[in-house]
């Protein structure tokens, strides 16, 4: 048992990759145990095992964890030339809170089986109950540094272990984007084509919705919404962040490049940039991310010289959904940061 245990570790640690989005969460971990004085066992004692993580969405839990823990080596019975390895087997429900971009909280509960090889002084096979909390640290590459402290109860008798851990949290197996809805074309209705009318061509040089001839703002932006005389009112960046960061990816540098462009062409002009995050996360948090969005977008057109006087930042957190928060795809949408224009 103790060699397929370290044969466990050294497998999932190699043959499992990160993924930012993912289905499931591998955890090989050593660990310590205290035990409780009238086990007439070692008071402390090594293990070592490996959990699996299936991550899980829109629940009231963040996970479900299955796991084992096996001892490192045998363990001595107190005033006896007797030992015993020890095995145990967990399931528990995980409830994480994050304090940060790259740490939380997190606590669980569960319940599980020890199996002891010897049998010896009361300390028998049978059932236990356990919960704990921890700390979880995310690295760069979307693996985390995972350490928890359990609290083991047995049901046949009270007795009392103390489990704390340290672990690796690799994540694998990303998961599928749905598939597109493939909808039946009509098929076509032969008739014969009217005699053509030509009209008047009607000029809208920057495609806003306003001809020309009325347009007082001829070269507004792709992508804004105008008042009646071709004015922004609001302008949509087109920029969406993944979840939980603030960093604008390379894909929307030349939006940002291009609102710069405007501002610089215009001088009169000041912008207010609006940050926005989907419900995932506390009230206070997003309010802080939605906050740091805004102002990734203000550092980002300081350095195509827009005058920072110019340039206001405000956060709204999750209170100004465009999409529902209940799919991917919407809270997706939502991840974003807009910019209103006046003069």
């Amino acid at each position: 048992m103790k060699k397929l245990l370290l044969t466990s570790l050294i497998c999932s640690s190699v043959l499992f990759a990160a993924n930012s989005e993912y289905k499931y969460e591998v955890t090989p971990m050593l660990s310590g145990a205290v035990t409780e004085g009238n086990l007439d066992l070692d008071r402390n004692y090594a293990n070592a095992g490996v959990s699996l993580g299936f991550n899980l969405d829109d629940s009231m839990f963040d996970q479900i964890e299955l796991g084992i823990l096996r001892t490192l080596g045998d363990v001595d019975y107190k005033n006896s030339n007797q030992e015993t390895g020890i095995t145990r087997v967990f399931t528990n429900v995980i409830k994480e809170y994050k304090l940060n971009e790259k740490s939380s909280l997190y606590a669980l509960a569960g319940l599980g089986v020890e199996v002891y090889d010897n049998e010896q002084f009361g300390n028998e096979t049978g059932p236990f109950a356990n919960y704990g909390f921890g700390y979880k640290y995310k690295l760069d590459n979307d693996m985390a540094i995972k350490t928890d402290v359990r609290h083991l109860v047995s049901f046949d008798n009270g007795n009392n272990n103390l489990i704390y851990t340290v672990g690796l949290a690799i994540p694998f197996g990303k998961k599928a984007a749905p598939a597109p809805e493939v909808k039946e074309e009509p098929k076509p209705v032969v008739m014969e084509e009217p005699k053509k009318v030509e009209e008047p061509k009607v000029l809208d040089s920057d495609n806003d919705g306003v001809i020309d001839s009325l347009d007082q703002c001829p070269d507004t932006m792709r992508g804004a919404n105008v008042d009646k005389v071709g004015c922004i009112k609001m302008l949509d960046l087109e920029v969406h962040f993944p979840i939980d960061s603030s960093i604008i990816d390379e894909k929307y540098k030349h939006r940002i490049k291009e609102f710069a462009e405007f501002l610089n062409k215009h001088p009169k002009l000041k912008a207010t940039i609006e940050g926005h995050t989907d419900y995932t996360g506390t009230k206070k948090y997003n309010l802080w991310l939605s906050k740091r969005r805004a102002n990734s977008a203000f550092e980002a057109l300081k350095k195509y010289d827009v005058d920072p006087a110019r340039l206001k930042t405000i956060g709204y957190g999750e209170t100004r959904p465009i999409a529902t928060n209940k799919t991917k795809e919407g809270r997706a949408k939502n991840r974003r940061i807009e910019a209103t224009v006046s003069k």
